[in-house]
Parts: C-alpha cells; structure tokens; sequence
C-alpha cells in the first residue's frame, strides 16, 4: 500500500493506494483506521495524484463524482455495503434503513451502519451521505463536525449549480 497526506478544507487526509485501485481516504484521528505501518510514503504514485486532484476538484466545487478503480479491503457485506453507498447521488442524503433494504437485508440496520462505518475510502466511497431515520447526522468515522461539512459543502454546490441552470 502507497500512502500520502493531503491538506484539505476538512482537515489532513492520509489517502491509500494499491497498484489496483484506491484503498484508503482517512481523515486524521479516524475512527476504525488501523495505522499504516508497513505502507510506503509515494507522493507520486499516479493512482494517489490522480485522487489528490479529484479531492481538490471535489473540494473547489468543480467535482461532483469521482473517477478512480477502487481496492476496498473487507468482508463481502461490508463490500456489498459500501458498493451500495456510491449510489447516493451527490447532494442527498440516504437512511441507515434504506441502505439495508437496498442490500436486501431490510433487518440488518444495526449491521450495515457498522459496515458503513467501516467504509476505508471516506469521501470518494460517501459515507457521509448516510442519516438516520429521522435525518439527523449520527455516526461518522471522521467526525459529525467533518460529515456536517462535506453534506453543506455538496448542498452549496447544488444551489450554485441549480442558480447557473435555472433549475
């Protein structure tokens, strides 16, 4: 595993990356990271530049979705769970009950919120965009401060978007 620290508006990332596709997003003081002994430091390992320059975009508002090959280290559920995530469109929001349901496990609520919390690629894969039932921000492995911003930073993006469109 290849690793690099990036600043961003929400704090310092460590990003992670695999010849085969990115494997890490984590934010500094990230719940459920499991350190990065053994990995090498490679600030220009084309996968890592690569997302460093989506992250940037995504920050700025130029950037909306994310065009990278993913490498998620997990068990099969909780692959199956952060799949599912990436189909959060960018701006919305999901519940912890409708992301169950949409793995075709309606009871499994408690099971897929540890899956989600779980998820390796913080941002790219967009836990951030999972509430709960009733809207309100719970969980998040970067911090709610960090899931607070990253849903405002999407939602003024689509106002901005929505205002040059007349949508």
């Amino acid at each position: 595993m290849y690793f690099v620290e990036h600043p961003s508006p929400a704090g310092t990332l460590l990003l992670a990356a695999t010849e085969r596709g990115i494997g890490g997003v984590y934010f500094t003081e990230h719940r459920h990271f499991a350190g990065s002994h053994g990995w090498t430091m490679d600030g220009g390992q084309p996968l890592l530049r690569r997302l460093r320059s989506q992250l940037d975009e995504y920050f700025a508002g130029e950037r909306s979705e994310f065009d990278l090959p993913l490498d998620l280290a997990g068990t099969a559920f909780q692959k199956r769970v952060w799949n599912q995530l990436l189909d959060v469109p960018f701006g919305g929001t999901a519940t912890y009950g409708a992301q169950a349901s949409a793995i075709g496990h309606p009871n499994a609520v408690r099971a897929v919120g540890s899956a989600i919390g779980r998820n390796p690629v913080s941002i790219v894969v967009p836990c951030h965009r999972v509430v709960g039932r009733d809207g309100a921000l719970t969980g998040y492995a970067g911090g709610l401060e960090r899931k607070r911003y990253l849903l405002a930073l999407e939602a003024s993006f689509c106002r901005t978007v929505q205002k040059r469109t007349g949508a």
